[in-house]
């Protein structure tokens, strides 16, 4: 039987003594040394396709002399090179954790550039399998995305199978539940106004009211409160500047950078605020001369009655308590009195832009994203307006002067009371944003600006 003639293009393709099939690519010279890549397959056809897409590829520029290498290999460069320089050191431990926890045991053994999408796949059915929480299972899938994106452009691999992928459903009938959440994931709890106003009466007059008012009126995060500072306060100008937040990390306390650049715009400060820290800055005046040469000054403006920081730990241990205290659901979390900030300025129908500015985002569309809900009293009222538009007024009671049909029942006079609604902050940037996380050091009786021993100390 005649040979078979090579197809043009195809190159050096032959049959090997095991039966496999075999073709070698030239790419040319490589370090001073001539360079090839042997392609495989179970038949010729199989060959030819791998050999012609190579073919292309090496027309495209991509780099197909590229060294083996594993994706747990991969993993460790992109860690050492690229997120440890350009994230903070909490991101990177996240980042670090996720790949040792789940990354490696399932796929860190494939080589890179033969990584396929059923093998992720495979680990994200797994890992939910397991009982592992929705936001782990996503957080896992994105930092993969991330790390397959760098490999991209470093020409590792010639696409992301990452993104090919699917997060699993949650639910046994594969759909949201009523809120529009897969389960595991958690739901925020914003405040409403009847609500906010028992938290705030539940510390009134504890050393740390003025704290919970700018949690809730001004929206910081829990780490940018504790880190706040009197230099951060400007009296004449009643404006508060956010420069930094309070968290530990790798076991020590320590004050960082602000999550975005965006953080350290001035935001102005009303009269009730800046007359709670004038009361604040007293009250600790008196702390100082009552603990005399025990108090270690850090420059702070809420700290332990020995001048230490405020372990993180601690604040949430005291919250519990005011929650308790107040009679509300022990669910709230302390992040939510920033989502209650929004909401509240929202159902006060403060500008988007507005919101924006005082929560300190960086983009507007993270406003609009993550409170792009629209709360049950206002949407009452805004579909109560529309039928007014298209319907006309309602009748009345005839001679008496009843209330219109329109009227919402108990609706009360300056804006919307009672209910809320929202949906969760983004990000899950996910590793750096965990809000119950991080070490504690117990002050006494568990609350926050009671540590005898001063454990709360910055490093």
């Amino acid at each position: 039987m005649a040979q078979r003639r090579r197809g043009r293009g195809e190159g050096s393709i032959h049959e090997r003594p095991d039966g496999r099939w075999c073709a070698l690519l030239d790419l040319g010279i490589v370090n001073g040394k001539r360079k090839r890549k042997y392609i495989y397959g179970a038949t010729r056809r199989e060959v030819v396709e791998k050999l012609k897409a190579a073919q292309a590829a090496q027309a495209t520029g991509a780099n197909l002399a590229i060294e083996r290498i594993t994706v747990a290999q991969f993993l460790d460069r992109w860690i050492a090179d690229v997120v440890s320089r350009r994230n903070k050191p909490r991101t990177v431990d996240g980042y670090k954790q996720i790949i040792k926890d789940h990354l490696k045991p399932h796929v860190g053994r494939h080589q890179l550039d033969k990584l396929r999408p059923e093998h992720v796949q495979a680990m994200l059915n797994t890992l939910a399998a397991e009982g592992r929480k929705y936001n782990t299972v996503r957080n896992v899938r994105a930092t993969l995305r991330r790390a397959l994106n760098q490999a991209l452009r470093w020409q590792y691999v010639q696409r992301n199978v990452a993104t090919l992928v699917d997060v699993p459903r949650y639910r046994e009938d594969d759909d949201a539940d009523d809120e529009g959440q897969p389960r595991g994931e958690f739901t925020i709890q914003p405040l409403d106004e009847e609500q906010a106003r028992a938290l705030l009466k539940a510390v009134e007059g504890h050393r740390l009211e003025a704290l919970y008012r700018i949690a809730l009126s001004l929206g910081l995060r829990r780490g940018e409160v504790l880190a706040l500072r009197w230099t951060d306060i400007n009296v004449d100008r009643a404006t508060l500047r956010v420069t930094g937040l309070l968290q530990r990390l790798r076991g020590k306390l320590e004050r960082g950078t602000t999550k975005t650049t965006s953080s350290a715009r001035g935001i102005d400060l009303p009269p009730v605020l800046l007359a709670q820290l004038r009361t604040r800055r007293a009250a600790q005046e008196r702390e100082k001369q009552e603990v005399g040469e025990a108090w270690q000054e850090h420059g702070l403006v809420f700290t332990t009655r020995l001048g230490t920081p405020i372990e993180p730990r601690n604040l949430i241990r005291h919250f519990k308590q005011v929650l308790k205290k107040a009679g509300l659901p022990e669910t709230i979390r302390f992040h939510d009195l920033r989502h209650s900030c929004a909401t509240l300025l929202i159902a006060q129908g403060v500008h988007p832009r507005v919101v924006m500015e005082i929560l300190r985002h960086s983009q507007i569309s993270t406003t609009m994203n993550t409170y792009a809900h629209v709360l049950p009293r206002l949407q009452r009222d805004a579909t109560t307006k529309i039928e007014e538009l298209i319907g006309g007024e309602a009748t009345q009671g005839e001679g008496d002067g009843e209330a219109t049909q329109s009227e919402a029942p108990g609706a009360t006079e300056g804006g919307a009371e009672g209910d809320t609604g929202a949906d969760a902050e983004a990000n899950c940037e996910a590793p750096e944003d965990a809000e119950e996380g991080g070490d504690a050091g117990n002050g006494a009786n568990g609350q926050p600006g009671d540590a005898a021993d001063g454990r709360g100390t910055a490093s």
